[in-house]
């Protein structure tokens, strides 16, 4: 009755138009995000090239694509996915992710000197990448792109029964098609990057992913009712940066923030002596 109220009291041309943008918009932030690390996996296999084990990455965030298809037909045709549920997948998953990315993100800033980083290559990265190592990155890509999967497919959920699907399937089409170009992009430039400058500007940009996933973590399951919820009038609402206006948020980011510098610091100095140490062993 809710959806039939909708439509009697909206034209049709505006739910249109809404459905477009809404799919357009919604498969994009969240492609960008699950993309960001993708790409950045794979630019480093490639610079350090360890093209073998680029099927790993491949292959956990193809099965994330596969595994959201289930969970679409899952939640559509067998069970019903409830708030409760949908809130603590979504919580666990980004606390899960922001935690594998602030220790792949301190990593990655230890090696963005360029003598680190080649003395990783020749003393370590045969053994750093053994089998144990690509399954890790099989499991990170899948648990990052999942995440996103499945958030999408609660809001496409939410858009399909609210009518104007062909405007949704055109959005999204649009978005899939500004990923690809999005994806293509990265990859090139990335390739042009000297190694310093891309470990450098890869963990700055992971560190920020992981403080906005614990802020959407916080949230989920302060929705889902796992964790007290205190107001913080003053503190914004912005949701692409996972700020929410609760004591709970602020102070996880707050910690996150600062395990990125502790950890980042520390790195450095490691890297630092280890120069040192090549220079004058």
């Amino acid at each position: 009755m809710f959806d039939e109220a909708a439509r009697a009291l909206a034209p049709e041309q505006a739910s249109a138009a809404s459905s477009f943008l809404g799919a357009f918009t919604i498969l994009l932030r969240e492609g960008v995000e699950a993309l960001l690390i993708v790409i950045a996996m794979i630019a480093f296999l490639r610079k350090a090239e360890r093209q073998d084990v680029l099927a790993y990455v491949h292959g956990g965030w193809i099965t994330a694509l596969v595994a959201g298809g289930l969970t679409w037909a899952a939640a559509t045709y067998l069970i019903s996915i409830s708030g409760a549920s949908r809130e603590l997948t979504e919580g666990f998953g980004s606390l899960v992710s922001a935690v594998v990315l602030i220790s792949v993100g301190v990593w990655m800033h230890g090696k963005a000197q360029a003598g680190a980083w080649q003395a990783y290559i020749r003393d370590k990265l045969s053994a750093a990448l053994s089998k144990r190592s690509a399954w890790f990155l099989f499991l990170l890509a899948f648990i990052v792109v999942y995440r996103e999967v499945f958030e999408t497919i609660l809001f496409y959920a939410a858009l399909w029964s609210q009518g104007g699907q062909l405007a949704m399937l055109s959005g999204a089409a649009l978005a899939v098609a500004s990923l690809a170009v999005i994806a293509w992009a990265l990859l090139t430039y990335s390739k042009r990057l000297p190694v310093a400058q891309f470990f450098s500007y890869s963990s700055i940009l992971i560190a920020v992913l992981a403080v906005v996933l614990t802020g959407k973590g916080v949230a989920g399951l302060q929705e889902a009712g796992m964790l007290d919820v205190r107001p913080l009038a003053a503190l914004p609402r912005i949701e692409v940066l996972g700020v929410f206006p609760t004591w709970e948020g602020l102070m996880a980011q707050l910690l996150t923030l600062t395990a990125v510098v502790v950890g980042f610091w520390a790195a450095g100095r490691r890297a630092q002596a280890a120069a040192r140490l090549r220079v004058d062993p």
